[in-house]
Order: C-alpha cells, then sequence, then structure tokens
C-alpha cells in the first residue's frame, strides 16, 4: 500500500454551543425554562434577576425585538447569523425579559408556608375512616381487625381484595377467623361515606341506596345495581323493562337515582396535584385585528449583574487577568440573548398563526382552517423543525380559552366545492350534531356522515367513528335514553 496526502473541500454545519443552547431553549416549556435559568443563575454570579416590572408589549409587525429594552433582531436560523448578531455587548448588558418566571405575581415564604400547611392538614379516606373507628365501643381485638380492612381500600373507598387473600395476612397467634374478618367488613361498610369497603361498582351502588329511605324508585334501583347493572351500563332498556316488569316511568325514576350516586366514594378524599398552565402569548383583539403579546408572567427578568461587570472593567483598565470572569460574562449575555431570541421566535410564530386562524377566533372551532407546519415555516423564514419545537408546550390565552400551539395545526379533508375543511372543525360539528341529537333517536356515525355530506363536507363513516371517539362521545347505543 501506498500512503498519498489528499486535499478535499466539504461543507458542513457546525452546531456551535450557543446555537445548540439557543436550539434546547427553545424547545423548553415555560416551567422547564425556569429550572433552567435557576440552575444557570446558581452556576454563573453574573447574571441576576431584574426586579423591574416593564409594561406588556404587544405584537406589532416588524417590531419583533419590543419586549426588549434594546432592540432585538428576529430569530435566525444561520449559526453564522446567530454568531455575529451576539456581538453586541451593551444590548446583552441591559436587556432583560419582562414578567415574573412563571407565576401570576410574586410569593413570598409566608404563602408557601400556607400552601405547605393545607397539603399537611388535608384529611386521607384513611384519616377520615380511623376517626370514625375510635368513636365506636369497639374491643381492642375486633378495633385492630377493622384497622386492618381500612388499610386494605383503595383510594377510590374500594376492598380490591378478597378476605380469603387478606385472612393469610392475619397474625395467627391472635386466632382470627374468616367471620371476623367479614364482620370487620360490615363495619367499614357501615361508616362514612356510603359505599366505602364495597368490592364491586354493583356494591358499592346498593350500599349507598340501602342507606337511603325506602321509596319506590329505591327499591327498583337497588334491584337493578344486585342483579341488572351490565343491562343498564348497555342501555338495554327493552331487556330491563322485561326483567323488572316496569313501565318506561318507573325505570327512568330508578335510572336518575342511580346516576346521582357516586361509583367512587372514596374520590372526595384523594389529593389533587393541581397544575397551573401559564400561557406565553395572550391573544386579544384591537381595532378589529387579532393580535398577540407575550405574556409578562411567563417571562424571566434578567440582567448582568452592574457590581461583577464593573469590577471587570477595573481588572481589564488595570491590566488584572480575570479570564475566568470574562468567560462567564460571555455566557450570561448569550443565555440572555438566547432567551430573548426565544421569545421573539414564540411571538412571530404565534402571530403568524394568529393571522391564518383569525375565523376561529371569531366563530369558534367549526371556522379552524387546515394548517400544517410547513405553512408557518414558509412565511417566517424558518425550518418545519424550528415550528414545531416552538409549537410544543406552548400555550396560547385567548378569549375562547387557553390552546397548546399544536392545537391551531391538524389535517384536513376535501369538500365537494374543491376546498378543504380542516379535522377540528369537523369534531366541532360532530360536537354540535350529537348535542342537538334527540336521545329517544341518536344519530348513527352513518347517519353523521350523511348530514356533514349534504354541507358538502365528504368523510367516511370510519373517519367519523375515529373523531367520535376522540371526542369521548359513546356510540350510538349508549347514547340512547328511555
Amino acid at each position: 500500500m501506498k500512503q498519498t496526502l489528499q486535499l478535499k473541500l466539504s461543507q458542513h454545519l457546525a452546531l456551535t454551543p450557543q446555537l445548540q443552547q439557543s436550539i434546547r431553549l427553545l424547545q423548553l416549556s415555560t416551567l422547564e425554562l425556569n429550572q433552567e435559568i435557576e440552575k444557570f443563575l446558581s452556576d454563573n454570579p453574573l447574571m441576576e434577576r431584574d426586579e423591574l416590572e416593564p409594561e406588556a408589549s404587544p405584537y406589532v409587525p416588524g417590531q419583533e425585538g419590543a419586549m426588549a429594552s434594546a432592540p432585538a433582531e428576529p430569530a435566525r436560523e444561520t449559526p453564522a447569523e446567530s454568531q455575529e448578531s451576539g456581538s453586541g455587548e451593551d444590548g446583552a448588558m441591559d436587556w432583560f425579559s419582562e414578567g415574573g418566571g412563571g407565576s401570576s405575581g410574586p410569593r413570598s415564604d409566608d404563602d408557601d408556608n400556607d400552601y405547605q400547611d393545607i397539603q399537611a392538614a388535608s384529611t386521607t379516606l384513611r384519616d377520615h375512616l380511623s376517626g370514625q373507628l375510635a368513636l365506636t365501643q369497639l374491643s381492642d381485638r375486633d378495633r385492630s381487625l377493622v384497622r386492618f380492612v381500612i388499610e386494605a381500600i383503595d383510594d377510590d373507598g374500594y376492598l380490591t381484595q378478597t378476605l380469603e387473600d387478606l385472612f393469610p395476612l392475619l397474625p395467627e397467634d391472635i386466632g382470627f377467623e374468616l367471620d371476623d374478618l367479614q364482620i370487620a367488613l360490615r363495619h367499614v361498610q357501615s361508616m362514612d361515606p356510603p359505599g366505602v369497603g364495597a368490592r364491586s361498582a354493583s356494591e358499592c351502588l346498593a350500599l349507598q341506596l340501602i342507606n337511603m329511605d325506602s321509596s319506590p324508585d329505591r327499591d327498583l334501583a337497588l334491584s337493578i345495581v344486585r342483579h341488572h347493572l351490565e343491562l343498564l351500563a348497555g342501555r338495554d332498556y327493552v331487556k330491563l323493562k322485561k326483567a323488572l316488569s316496569c313501565s318506561d316511568d318507573e325505570l327512568r325514576g330508578a335510572h336518575q337515582l342511580i346516576c346521582s350516586l357516586n361509583p367512587r366514594p372514596g374520590a372526595q378524599f384523594s389529593s389533587i396535584d393541581t397544575r397551573f398552565i401559564v400561557p406565553d402569548v395572550i391573544v386579544k383583539k384591537s381595532r378589529m385585528q387579532w393580535l398577540a403579546s407575550l405574556n409578562p408572567d411567563a417571562m424571566p427578568k434578567l440582567r448582568i449583574n452592574r457590581l461583577y461587570a464593573d469590577i471587570l472593567q477595573q481588572q481589564r483598565s488595570s491590566g488584572a487577568g480575570a479570564s475566568g470572569l470574562s468567560s462567564q460574562l460571555q455566557e450570561a449575555k448569550w443565555f440572555i440573548k438566547n432567551v430573548q431570541q426565544r421569545f421573539d421566535t414564540i411571538l412571530r410564530v404565534s402571530q403568524a398563526i394568529v393571522n391564518r386562524q383569525r375565523q376561529f377566533f371569531d366563530y369558534g372551532e367549526v371556522a379552524m382552517r387546515p394548517l400544517t407546519l410547513r405553512e408557518i415555516a414558509e412565511e417566517l423564514g424558518l425550518h418545519e423543525s424550528t415550528i414545531s419545537r416552538v409549537t410544543t408546550q406552548k400555550f396560547m390565552a385567548t378569549p375562547r380559552g387557553i390552546f397548546e400551539l399544536k392545537y391551531f395545526f391538524g389535517s384536513h379533508v376535501s369538500t365537494v366545492a374543491g376546498g378543504e375543511c380542516s379535522a377540528t372543525a369537523i369534531r366541532a360539528l360532530i360536537r354540535q350534531l350529537v348535542s342537538a341529537e334527540d336521545t329517544k333517536r341518536p344519530l348513527s356515525d352513518a347517519r353523521i356522515a350523511e348530514i356533514l355530506g349534504q354541507q358538502g363536507i365528504v368523510v367516511a363513516r370510519r373517519t367519523i367513528a375515529k373523531y367520535r371517539e376522540a371526542l369521548n362521545i359513546p356510540p350510538v347505543n349508549l347514547r340512547k335514553s328511555i
């Protein structure tokens, strides 16, 4: 083999650390962004939060950088342009974004303590049952057995294990019998809330009905939940009336009584982890035009620490070495600029979506237009992957509710006139048709497809079924009433 040297020219895209950071920040949600900022603040003393409260800035075409105190360029795609735009140190030094770290307002330590106190004071189902057990006159032996059953109940209030499976878990030296465990279960089932300790949905509903005063509706409902619950769930009212020898009015009264019961009696004691969504963008109508503006509550307020920056400047003037601080200062400037660029891009994409979906904001879901990521990417001169990152886990507050930006994109079907109708609009039409149907004669999927066809929207029956299931609308046989 002969060794040779060759020259080869090639082009490749190098992702600089700054560009990688910009891409990573762009795809983060508001919560994840604030976590990233907190980590950066703890690692880099040259950056700090700004406590000023500037006013929100609405989107004005051609002024994407209006959110910053210094003019900012729109988000760009090429690494070279990104690196060149970061050369101005003064702009990054003074820039801060609006709002306060994704919260609706400043929180004090007292607020955090109050929240913890509320969480600690919440009563669980087991605590509720144990409190009732403490008021009984049972012996210590029976009390321990009832407590054993309480510990076996799940958060919905059900005893999911059979008594036969629980019995071997009891200590053998005390001499418990299976009948003792059955008696302990009856004690639990007599407690509040009604239905607790049930081993099935049928038993849960029956326990609640037993606690009610006797009436024709209650007696008929008790017979249904004990023996014919599957027929009721399947809405097979013909077989139900035949099996119970009752009229429509009698069955209707029993049905309404059963619907008033709670199939999950323990759910009211379950802790609910409430998560609030802070929208990134707010859409309002101004002078007959829909405009998007950045939400101040979703935007962090960042700036360069003036004290450290002045010290670094003095060290530079005196010729002292400060390479460590210099690199941290540059990192802080890049981070602030990338955060600013993230919000600039979100605002540009949001306004482009608003412009394309004006009819949705005026008339609702039925007026939603088909829209793809490529259309927005071509309009803004960005890549589809950038649009995908921007629209994921970013939310828009509108007069019609809060929506993820991805909500405004969707597939389409053709119309008879040669136009297009979005899948979101079709789902809205299906919801309208079902809500207005005669519950005694509900619309089948084929009939819904036929009605939409009469309006010029050609949709297959299986497509209707898919959209109906996505809306959690039961099939025709389960929507029929008495």
